[in-house]
């Protein structure tokens, strides 16, 4: 026979009555016996004093595990920001990375570790080291770094960032170590750095440490307080030294151009003088060449012309006086740059009309006293 059936109430597992109301239980009925049952499992035994007690205990059990269970479902959910990696954890053991945004695990079983990866972290280094040429100076360095692999910066070593301080105060001991002092405070502080920033990537590299170098600041480098101030003349000397070699480059570079323009136009001018020699030669060679074919037709005019020619170029910028030697012993002398300065004034003056009579009769003094000297001249030549 069914439980369904009628007449098999015993087997009615809704526990309805008479058989005739199949609908499901009263929500009453179903604590009461729930309390009943959990009473007397916490010794509330199953005496009719006890039953009332047992029934209201039972219903806040129930209340407060329903409760439980929906806080430990929102327990089970979590948020990973934009910025984190989530390193999953099962028992203790590595499951894997979960990446940002809203996930599900198992409270008390799984483990959810976020790690930033995204924010550059920094990390100072400093102290006191001893240079390559034996003297001691004091260094302060910076890095900069970023987690790369959230899993090897857990699970690599016991703490990724300790072991990247020591292993950046290894390289930065090392790379001073092999410096000059003078290098580390002056010149050659980006070579310290940029050596720095090598050491430390090949130190690092073997551990497997997650973390990627993102930029080394080379801070501060300075000598002892005891010896500061003869370190800062040094420095000082140093930097008027540069300071006189790029001054001493900039006048270089002002006066070179200035000779290599004063070159050019000297070998220009040398250029151009040539070519007005040679076309002197040239012009003189044209004139002798036209000349000699007159020379050869009357030679003695030829050479009076020239004697006088040459005669007035030679006289024109002179100081000339007239000496008169057949008026027996009294000689008379008219100096004729003065004359001349006379008349010049004297034409500035006169009216037109005795500027030009003055002309007219100037060059027939001049062109007997010429002809006169000519005629002297000839006759001794003769």
């Amino acid at each position: 026979m069914a439980w369904n059936e009628p007449g098999n109430n015993d087997k009615d597992p809704w526990k309805n009555k008479g058989g005739k109301n199949q609908g499901p239980p009263d929500l009453d009925d179903l604590f009461k016996e729930l309390g009943q049952k959990f009473g007397g499992i916490f010794g509330g035994g199953n005496s009719s004093s006890n039953k009332s007690g047992g029934s209201f205990s039972g219903v806040v059990f129930s209340l407060a595990f329903i409760i439980a269970t929906v806080a430990y479902l929102f327990s089970c959910v979590y948020t990973i920001n934009e910025a984190e990696r989530g390193i999953k954890l099962r028992f203790g053991e590595y499951v894997g990375v979960v990446d940002a945004g809203l996930s599900w695990k198992w409270t008390f079983i799984e483990k959810i570790i976020p790690i930033d990866v995204q924010t550059t972290r920094d990390l100072p280094a400093s102290g006191f080291m001893l240079t390559k040429d034996e003297n001691v100076v004091h260094v302060e360095m910076q890095v900069q770094y970023r987690i790369e692999s959230a899993r090897n910066y857990v699970f690599s070593v016991t703490n990724a960032d300790q072991s990247l301080s020591e292993a950046l105060d290894s390289a930065l001991r090392y790379v001073v170590g092999h410096a000059t002092m003078d290098d580390i405070l002056t010149s050659g502080r980006e070579v310290v750095r940029q050596s720095v920033w090598e050491e430390l990537e090949k130190i690092i590299e073997p551990y497997n440490l997650g973390l990627i170098i993102v930029d080394v600041n080379f801070k501060d480098a300075r000598p002892p307080n005891e010896v500061k101030d003869a370190f800062d003349d040094a420095i000082s000397a140093q930097e008027d030294e540069v300071r006189f070699l790029r001054e001493a480059e900039a006048y270089a570079r002002s006066i070179e151009p200035t000779a290599r323009g004063r070159v050019k136009r000297l070998e220009q001018e040398a250029r151009a003088y040539k070519a007005q020699v040679l076309l002197d030669a040239e012009g003189e060679v044209a004139k002798f060449s036209q000349l000699l074919p007159e020379y050869q037709a009357s030679p003695e005019v030829t050479r009076q012309r020239m004697y006088l020619a040459t005669m007035e170029k030679v006289y024109s910028n002179t100081s000339k006086v007239m000496v008169d030697v057949d008026g027996g012993n009294s000689m008379m002398y008219l100096p004729l740059d003065k004359i001349m300065q006379q008349h010049n004034t004297n034409t500035r003056v006169a009216p037109k009309t005795n500027i030009s009579s003055n002309q007219s009769n100037r060059p027939s003094t001049t062109s007997t006293s010429s002809a006169g000297r000519s005629d002297r001249y000839s006759d001794g030549r003769n």
